[in-house]
């Protein structure tokens, strides 16, 4: 019985083959991240969209009655900001697969939080409007829109480096 030569063992580690030569795991985990994050959250403010939809249908008097329009324009907020806030997430994404170099810890982390802040703070000021007032979620507005502002500001000045 011959046994067949172990293969040679070699310092370097085997490539990955989820990640593009060029690459490096930290890209690859953005990646994915932004991938998963950006699709289930299209999928969560769809859903959102449906149900503000139904609400509409059935004349749903917490939401359609005279003084509810801050309920209304707040959750119509909330419901617009996640959809393309998670699209854009998808599009980070991508931009990272397209670019070495395009992904950062802080552009990730702040995309992540405006997903999250931004649809979430209107969603939760129309949820606990009172008259013409919102509730006070709406207070995570203005973080949302800060960490999108650093987030978009630190990509757009990766992917116009000189390589």
């Amino acid at each position: 019985m011959s046994s067949s030569p172990a293969p040679p063992t070699s310092p370097k580690a085997a490539p990955n083959p989820d990640v593009p030569p060029g690459r490096d795991a930290v890209d690859a985990a953005s990646v994915d991240r932004h991938l998963r994050a950006g699709w289930w959250g299209l999928a969560v403010f769809v859903a959102v969209g449906a149900a503000l939809e139904l609400l509409h249908a059935i004349k749903a008097p917490a939401y359609v009655d005279a003084g509810r329009e801050t309920t209304r324009l707040l959750l119509r907020l909330g419901h617009a900001h996640g959809t393309l806030l998670s699209l854009l997430n998808v599009a980070y994404a991508l931009t990272v697969r397209a670019r070495a170099g395009a992904a950062t810890p802080l552009a990730s982390a702040s995309l992540l939080a405006s997903l999250v802040l931004l649809p979430g703070g209107f969603l939760l000021g129309g949820i606990w409007a009172r008259g013409g007032d919102p509730g006070l979620g709406v207070l995570l507005v203005p973080a949302g829109a800060v960490a999108l502002f650093i987030g978009a500001i630190v990509v757009a000045r990766r992917v116009t480096r000189r390589a």
